[in-house]
C-alpha cells in the first residue's frame, strides 16, 4: 500500500506557577529512525506551529477525527469491541489513518482510549456501548488502593505489555510519511477518577471525596496513574509519534487550588516521562478555562483550549507564552455553512495572538457529523491567508 506521503507529497507540589519544562527540538533521546530525527516530520506544519514557528500552511486536525463520524470507521469496527480494536495493531493503524486520507488533516491522532493503559496493566475494565468505561471493582478506600497497586504495579506496563501499542504506532507511522502522528493518553486525574467512580460520572463526587478526605491514598493512586500514563505515552513516542497529547476529560470539575495541590504533581510526572525525547507536549482539558496556566505549568509546550472560552482570552490567560490548539465549537459543525465559516474565520483570527496556533475543535467530533463538512473546514483553514 502506498504511503500518504506518496499520495500527498513530500513538579512537585506546584503550589505556585513554574516555567514549563524545556523542549528539545533536536529530538534528544529519540531513536535514529524516528520521523523527527530522519526529517520526515521535523518541518511539518503541525510541528512548526507547536514549536512556535511559522508553518508552510496553517495546521488543523480534529479530536476524535478517527471515529464514528466516518462510514469507513464503522465498517472497520463492525463486530469488534472498542478495546479489542484498540489492541489490534493493524486495525488501530487503519482507523488512525482513515481521517488523514479523507480530510487532508495535518496530523493523525493515535486511535486509542484513555483506559487502554489500565487494561494493559491488568485492571478489569470494559467499554459498554452507550455507557463508556465500566470497572469491575471501583477503588474508593485506602485498602482498595493498596490492592490495586499490589496487584497491578505500574512496572507491569513493560515492553511486552505495550507491544500492541508500539506495533500499531509503527504501522501507522510507516504509512503517514511526512504527516506527524500524535500520541495520546488520559491524564492521571481522569484515570484516577474513573477508577474511583467505576464508570462515567457527572459530578465525580466519589473521586473528590477520596481526594479531599484521604489525600495520602489519593496521592498514591494518582502517582500510579501518572506512571502508567507516562509509560503509555513514552512507548508511543519511541515507536514513532512526533507529539503527544495528555487529555484531562474531568479536570474542569476542580477548583484551581485543588488542581494545584492534588492533580498538578501527577500530570507533571506524566509529561516529564517524555521530556527527554524532545517531542511537543500538548495538554487539553474540558471546562478548564480557569486552569489554563496551571495546565501549562505542569510541563506543556502547547495548551489545548475548549470551546467555553474565546481563544484570544485563553492566550491572554496564558500570557502569550505558549502555542495554543483549538477551539471550533463542535455544535456548529451542523450549522449552515455561512455560520460555520464565519466561526472558523473568527477562531483563526483570535488564535493569531498566540506564538503558534493549531486549529482544532473545542472537544471531539460528534458522531453525527457529516464527514464532508470536516473536509470543507480543513480546506478553509488551509486557504485562509495570514
Amino acid at each position: 500500500m502506498e504511503s500518504l506521503q506518496e499520495r500527498s507529497g513530500p513538579i512537585s507540589a506546584l503550589s505556585t506557577p513554574s516555567r514549563p519544562l524545556p523542549s528539545h527540538p533536536d529530538g534528544t533521546g529519540l531513536p535514529a529512525g524516528h520521523p523527527l530525527v530522519d526529517g520526515r516530520t521535523a518541518s511539518a506544519p503541525l510541528i512548526d506551529a507547536y514549536r512556535g514557528r511559522t508553518p508552510a500552511r496553517r495546521p488543523v486536525w480534529f479530536m476524535r477525527q478517527a471515529g464514528r463520524s466516518l462510514p469507513e470507521y464503522r465498517a472497520s469496527r463492525a463486530g469488534t469491541e472498542m478495546l479489542e480494536a484498540c489492541l489490534t495493531p493493524a486495525l488501530a493503524a487503519e482507523i488512525t489513518l482513515q481521517p488523514v486520507r479523507r480530510h487532508d488533516v495535518d496530523a493523525g491522532i493515535f486511535f486509542s482510549d484513555i483506559v487502554v493503559p489500565l487494561k494493559l496493566a491488568g485492571v478489569d475494565v470494559r467499554i459498554e456501548p452507550g455507557i463508556g468505561p465500566v470497572f469491575g471493582s471501583p477503588v474508593r478506600t485506602a485498602a482498595e488502593v493498596d490492592r490495586l497497586l499490589a496487584e497491578h504495579p505500574a512496572e507491569s506496563l513493560d515492553d511486552a505489555a505495550l507491544a500492541p501499542i508500539t506495533e500499531a504506532v509503527r504501522l501507522t507511522v510507516a504509512d503517514l510519511g511526512g504527516t506527524p502522528l500524535i500520541g495520546f493518553a488520559g491524564a492521571p486525574f481522569t484515570l484516577a477518577a474513573y477508577l474511583v467512580e467505576g464508570r462515567p460520572s457527572r459530578d465525580h463526587l466519589a473521586a473528590r471525596t477520596l481526594m479531599l478526605g484521604d489525600p495520602d491514598s489519593w496521592q498514591r493512586l494518582t502517582t500510579w496513574a501518572a506512571e502508567v500514563a507516562g509509560r503509555f505515552l513514552r512507548a508511543q513516542v519511541l515507536a514513532g509519534a512526533s507529539a503527544v497529547q495528555l487529555f484531562d476529560s474531568w479536570a474542569g470539575s476542580l477548583s484551581r487550588e485543588n488542581y494545584l495541590r492534588s492533580v498538578a504533581p501527577a500530570s507533571h510526572h506524566t509529561l516529564a516521562q517524555v521530556s527527554d525525547l524532545g517531542v511537543p507536549r500538548v495538554h487539553f482539558g474540558t471546562g478548564t478555562g480557569e486552569l489554563l496556566a496551571a495546565m501549562r505549568d505542569v510541563g506543556a509546550d502547547v495548551v489545548g483550549v475548549d470551546d467555553r472560552i474565546a481563544l484570544d482570552e485563553a492566550v491572554r490567560r496564558l500570557d502569550g507564552r505558549v502555542p495554543v490548539q483549538g477551539n471550533i465549537d463542535p455544535a456548529l459543525l451542523a450549522a449552515p455553512w455561512p455560520v460555520l465559516e464565519a466561526h472558523v474565520r473568527d477562531v483563526v483570527a483570535r488564535g493569531a495572538s498566540a506564538p503558534g496556533h493549531v486549529v482544532n475543535l473545542g472537544h471531539g467530533v460528534p458522531p453525527t457529523t457529516d464527514p464532508d463538512v470536516l473536509t470543507r473546514v480543513v480546506a478553509l483553514v488551509h486557504a485562509i491567508e495570514r
